[in-house]
């Protein structure tokens, strides 16, 4: 859907109204639980949960194509649609790459707008809790991601914890969390406690999180 801000006007951008895929305009074009979505200012890029494909929405004419993804589970790196996903969660961009929680795989996928090209930017593929350089450092169900530029913030859901990403080189960290499921202990860094943190944003200072026990937590 689409909403205008200034008036409140809500109104259907694309997509048929139930589970399925295909690509074309406006309501002829289906989803299947299409969950995050991010924007470079003229496209909308969608992680089409259970159709394993990253879609785009060009915003004025509201055509949908498909930008990456088999349709099949998988997690192997292509191009274009012969890359797949498996339940593909959080997107972000940085007006270059897209980058995608592949949520059961638990990988962090990047794709390249220009030419589609599909790697694993970090995440060996199984589950675990690990630091570490590009694939050998581990998540489990990673699912929101959001960028300030320069890293990458994801929700690592069931570690409980939220990891930084630093694109120029794929070190993964820890920035908060105690990978314990703790319903509410604030505090600093590895001091404070998530349980099953979803959605992530930030305003360039701050990081916001949604969690599973109903609350919004901020990371200064």
């Amino acid at each position: 859907h689409k909403l205008v801000i200034s008036t409140g006007t809500v109104s259907r951008l694309v997509g048929y109204g139930s589970g399925g895929f295909a690509d074309g305009t406006g309501s002829s074009a289906k989803f299947n639980n299409p969950s995050g979505i991010t924007i470079d200012g003229v496209n909308l890029y969608v992680a089409d949960y259970y159709n394993n494909r990253i879609r785009k929405i060009v915003i004025s004419t509201g055509v949908v194509t498909t930008v990456a993804g088999t349709g099949s589970i998988g997690s192997a790196n292509g191009t274009g649609t012969s890359a797949s996903f498996y339940s593909p969660h959080g997107i972000t961009t940085d007006g270059t790459n897209l980058y995608v929680a592949d949520r059961a795989n638990h990988l962090i996928r990047k794709i390249v707008i220009s030419t589609g090209v599909v790697t694993t930017l970090a995440g060996t593929g199984s589950t675990g809790y690990s630091d570490g350089m590009g694939t050998s450092a581990s998540f489990n169900m990673p699912i929101g991601i959001t960028t300030d530029g320069t890293n990458l913030y994801v929700s690592d859901s069931s570690n409980h914890i939220i990891r930084k990403i630093i694109i120029s080189t794929g070190l993964v960290r820890i920035v908060a969390g105690s990978a314990t499921n703790d319903l509410s202990h604030n505090g600093t860094g590895t001091g404070a406690g998530f349980t099953y943190p979803n959605g992530i944003t930030t305003d360039g200072k701050n990081l916001y999180v949604t969690t599973g026990n109903n609350w919004i937590r901020v990371i200064q």
